[in-house]
């Protein structure tokens, strides 16, 4: 082989492993995995402003939405928010005296503890169930909706501000936060 073909063999091979990068790229970035950021305190203590969180696409392709879930979903076409799952179709959800409800079974909340703690005599999350956000003739969260909340409810705009969210409106489940190191963590739902 003379160098001419020995070189076009070369930029070929560096042309193809570059197509194949990008192509799994955007496979990865489009179906599986993003990067996001955390922008605001709504998730507060869980989750910070400016943090660095991996969001999980594929959980939703295969997997249900689940009540306790951190998600992020598009709140309108240029803004994303990380927000945790409440209640999903067909649950009757209910706050009462600081205390989550859901199908009229007490639901503890380990998630809230550090916010309590600094708060005095004043609740957290105030009364309200699904017949306030919604309509008063329904009394469960509709097919296809969620109810999501911020972890820091008194600074968190939500379902109790914009109501209930489509389930097509989700991006993915937060997998991981991984910036910064020193507060990595992967598991934001005490359930499981």
């Amino acid at each position: 082989m003379n160098e001419v073909s020995c070189l076009k063999k070369e930029i070929y091979e560096w042309l193809v492993a570059i197509l194949v990068a990008v192509a799994l790229y955007f496979i990865i970035h489009q179906f599986l995995f993003l990067v996001y950021t955390v922008n605001g305190d709504s998730m507060h203590p869980i989750l910070k402003n400016g943090e660095k969180v991996i969001v999980s696409k594929i959980n939703y392709t295969v997997g249900d939405i689940d009540n306790g879930d951190v998600i992020v979903f598009h709140a309108d076409k240029k803004d994303d928010y990380v927000k945790r799952v409440i209640g999903i179709s067909g649950d009757k959800v209910m706050y009462k005296d600081d205390q989550l409800y859901i199908n009229d079974k007490k639901v503890d909340e380990p998630y809230l503890e550090e916010n309590k703690l600094s708060k005095t005599n004043v609740q957290l999350t105030e009364n309200f169930s699904v017949k306030d956000i919604t309509a008063p003739s329904v009394a469960t969260i509709p097919d296809g909706k969620l109810l999501v909340l911020g972890d820091n409810r008194e600074v968190s705009k939500d379902s109790r501000y914009f109501g209930l969210i489509d389930e097509d409106q989700v991006v993915g489940e937060v997998a991981l936060r991984f910036w910064p190191f020193n507060v990595f963590h992967y598991n934001f739902d005490p359930a499981k």
